[in-house]
């Protein structure tokens, strides 16, 4: 898999440059990072929906629109995903492969004092 998203990287790199009029990803880049990051909030949502609904092949396609989106936002903050499995390798090592990293981090408090915090309803069960 991590080949497949290197893959992907490397074309959105190259792809970037091309002709907005001819080229989705150019498009999200000459639309800028609020609508590039836009996108993967949307996606995260339609992935989200789909999966309350245990629509499992609507959840599959809506998956790799948020990891191209993601992939494009990446590109963007001009991160390689080699950086993104290096967070996640240094985390396993701290908590587990299966933990999310604790809340409350000083990361995370150094953000939400520059940024309000956005808010979303929680998921019904």
């Amino acid at each position: 898999m991590s080949n497949s998203l290197h893959r992907l990287h490397a074309a959105v790199l190259d792809a970037r440059h091309r002709d907005p009029a001819r080229s989705r990803t150019a498009k999200l880049f000459a639309d800028g990072l609020p609508k590039i990051a836009k996108k993967v909030a949307e996606e995260a949502i339609e992935l989200s929906l789909e999966a309350l609904q245990r629509d499992r092949e609507a959840a599959i396609r809506e998956s790799a629109d948020l990891i191209y989106n993601l992939t494009v936002l990446w590109a963007a903050l001009d991160i390689a995903p080699t950086e993104v499995w290096g967070e996640l390798d240094r985390r396993e090592r701290l908590y587990g492969i299966a933990e999310k990293l604790p809340k409350g981090g000083g990361a995370r408090r150094r953000r939400q004092a520059r940024q309000p915090a956005l808010t979303l309803a929680p998921l019904p069960r």
